[in-house]
């Protein structure tokens, strides 16, 4: 089957921006996403920034994620954001899983699936994370954590031998995330290609060919060419490189030629 799977170059600004930088970011971003063809922009702000980003971000085709979520709808559950509270402040994706929600927040896969699984429910694009720490990977591990992790945070998902061609995968080694560090493009390409694999083992054909998978681990603009042309990989995940205007506007305009 063709590649028909459209680039998605998304920003997770993390705890980061101030109101006014976070407004003044979305506004020089929008200035070059409305005139890129066949690739997607997002950003994920702070919860306290979103609404102000979904008003710079009307009518410039940037997407609004959440950086996560609680899994339940409304409750009992103190500085927990739910699923309708992300929908109704404008956003059509959220973040799961990210490695330091799981490392620092000790966010285990059932959890991530919880929320995976809330997030479909309400209309919402999942982004779920996955990736392997610098010890998984010089022990031989890398493909026995992220099988771990799939199976894991895509539970709900396999029981009912059905996930949405809408959702997306993000493979972030640990090891290279806030770290200088970047896996190769072929060492990327290799786990890339090993999730798609096992989405046509646990799932099917189809929603292995439709389900983007995105790279994120200290992409810059000097390196995203070289991981955006792996056949198997989607789009990025952007962190520290995605707060200033002058580093993520080259990293969406990856297909412009080079000067």
């Amino acid at each position: 089957m063709m590649n028909s799977r459209i680039p998605l170059m998304a920003g997770n600004w993390k705890m980061n921006l101030k109101l006014d930088e976070a407004v003044a970011l979305t506004n020089a971003i929008g200035e070059h996403s409305r005139e890129l063809k066949d690739i997607e922009v997002m950003v994920a702000p702070p919860f306290t920034s979103l609404h102000a980003v979904q008003k710079a971000a009307a009518g410039k085709r940037i997407l609004l994620a959440g950086q996560n979520m609680h899994w339940e709808p409304s409750g009992a559950f103190t500085g927990e954001i739910s699923p309708r509270m992300l929908v109704e402040a404008g956003c059509t994706h959220v973040i799961l899983g990210h490695s330091e929600r799981r490392s620092l927040f000790g966010e285990t896969s059932d959890i991530v699936d919880q929320k995976a699984r809330a997030a479909d429910l309400m209309g919402l694009i999942p982004i779920v994370c996955i990736g392997e720490t610098l010890d998984d990977r010089e022990a031989g591990k890398t493909f026995e954590v992220i099988r771990t992790q799939l199976e894991g945070s895509l539970r709900h998902f396999r029981e009912d031998e059905r996930l949405p061609f809408s959702t997306i995968l993000a493979y972030e080694p640990v090891w290279a995330i806030g770290t200088g560090r970047t896996a190769t493009p072929e060492q990327a390409q290799e786990v890339h290609r090993f999730i798609r694999d096992w989405l046509e083992t646990a799932f099917n054909s189809g929603t292995a060919n439709l389900i983007r998978i995105l790279y994120g681990g200290s992409v810059k603009p000097d390196n995203v060419r070289d991981l955006m042309d792996q056949s198997d990989i989607d789009g990025t995940l952007v962190g520290g490189a995605s707060l200033k205007a002058e580093t993520f506007i080259p990293i969406m305009r990856f297909q412009d030629p080079v000067t």
